[in-house]
């Protein structure tokens, strides 16, 4: 199957954008939205996103058999990998959820289509409208598809014109996700641009925000400051910098029948998305008391990754990821041989494919991510707390283990503490679809209030 030339995204590597280009694209965007998209409704919309999740998920669906073909070589993911990662995503693409989402964002979920009043509208005879921008830039980063994807869906709701901007090696798969909107409905596809350039293309950039209503932006800190700098006062912002995210698990939940569960949940969390998303864990803290429990924990959980790759492998790296591997793995394997008491580790053999450090020391560690995870033991979670207060400005989600009668005083630390998102061990790379990205509004960045006082 090979792709028409429908998007900036499908002309040639060696074509060259110019700011005349966007502009143009622009332009045309925000016509074709005022013919095809501003007049949708509600019902309509979710129609079209429910048929989409649909197709996604059908095994023989033409783009989905493109994304697991050609995916490895254009991503780095292998083809289990994006299988699993996008069965998660589009199996969320339900009329209950969306519909979910939208209450949660708008309350009536008819808003975006007429006046309506929520319960404690009605009390103050207040009536209120929600309009979405008529474009919005969505400006994101790394191969990790989901960031991109959920944009899409959030525009096409607000029944905003789009245009997409992936860094260099990230447009494959959101790029499949439009032309299978193209497929399905030509001219929704037509209110809808992506393309791909370097970061910081000054020219292409004000060419872009000079059109837009509104930008969102995924990436570093220091780019989505510099793409805040550089916006246009008048222009709505969403910017989401640098998150990273870590599991904790009890020692009553470990040592409970569900231990082995709990480990199976754990190398589903780093195996998701080879480890690479800002939900992916860094650190599993292990509550241990002197007992073994953390060690046994990284031991089980070594052997879990070692069964999985034979499944689900890996992607192939870099020589330069993988030598940051192997240079971070020397540092353990000196560590483990002088201080075995302190520090142990596991590793593939003959490969980079997955690594488990078991260390001691408390203190939150950055991984170097492609399935390279850290074990820490703890008393509890306030020593895991002050171990990762370096990252409390800078963590997203929490994977929890737990005993049913543990969670909720747990749920209510960590979230004192600044964590946006608790979820279940096995679920930190697979939100909901009406997740507060960073514990914001999906839309509330996005809309327009009109109120209407009766």
């Amino acid at each position: 199957m090979t792709l028409p030339n429908y998007f900036l995204a499908d002309l040639p590597p060696e074509a060259d954008l110019t700011p005349a280009m966007v502009t143009d694209a622009c332009l045309t965007l925000k016509r074709n939205r005022a013919h095809y998209l501003a007049v949708r409704d509600t019902p309509s919309v979710l129609r079209t996103l429910v048929r989409l999740g649909e197709d996604w998920l059908c095994e023989d669906f033409p783009f989905r058999k493109l994304a697991l073909t050609e995916g490895p070589a254009q991503t780095g993911f292998s083809a289990p990998t994006l299988a699993t990662g996008l069965d998660n995503f589009f199996k969320q693409l339900t009329g209950e959820n969306l519909e979910a989402l939208l209450a949660q964002e708008l309350g009536p979920t008819h808003r975006l289509d007429a006046f309506s009043a929520s319960s404690s509208d009605s009390r103050t005879r207040r009536l209120a409208l929600a309009t979405g921008p008529e474009l919005v830039g969505h400006i994101t980063a790394g191969c990790v598809p989901n960031a991109a994807f959920m944009a899409i869906v959030l525009g096409v709701l607000t029944r905003s014109a789009q245009f997409i901007k992936c860094s260099r090696g990230g447009a494959f798969l959101p790029r499949l996700f439009l032309h299978s909107i193209y497929g399905c409905e030509p001219k929704l596809a037509a209110c809808v641009e992506i393309a791909s350039w370097p970061g910081g293309s000054a020219g292409l950039e004000q060419a872009l925000f000079a059109q837009c209503d509104a930008v969102t932006a995924t990436g570093t800190d220091e780019a989505v400051a510099a793409i805040r700098r550089a916006l246009p006062p008048r222009v709505r912002f969403a910017g989401y910098g640098h998150q990273v995210s870590f599991g904790y698990v009890t020692r009553d939940a470990f040592a409970g029948w569900r231990g082995k569960k709990i480990v199976a949940q754990a190398a589903a969390d780093v195996i998701a998305w080879d480890q690479l998303g800002c939900l992916s864990p860094h650190v599993f803290y292990v509550e241990d008391t002197g007992n073994g429990f953390a060690l046994q924990f990284a031991e089980q959980l070594a052997g879990e990754l070692a069964r999985r790759e034979t499944a689900e492998p890996r992607g192939p790296l870099t020589t330069e990821a993988a030598a940051h591997i192997a240079a971070r793995r020397a540092i353990y394997e000196v560590r483990a041989a002088h201080s075995p008491e302190t520090t142990r580790y596991w590793c593939s053999l003959d490969s980079t494919a997955w690594t488990v450090v078991y260390e001691s020391d408390p203190r939150f560690a950055l991984s170097c991510l492609n399935r390279f995870i850290y074990v820490k033991p703890v008393l509890d979670v306030t020593e895991a707390l002050r171990g990762a207060d370096a990252v409390r400005d800078h963590t997203s989600t929490v994977g929890l283990a737990a005993q049913e009668h543990e969670l909720e005083g747990l749920a209510k630390q960590f979230a004192r503490w600044g964590a946006t998102r608790l979820c279940p061990l096995g679920q930190m790379q697979n939100p909901p679809l009406g997740w507060r990205h960073d514990g914001r509004a999906l839309l509330g960045d996005l809309v327009r209030w009109t109120d209407w006082e009766q």
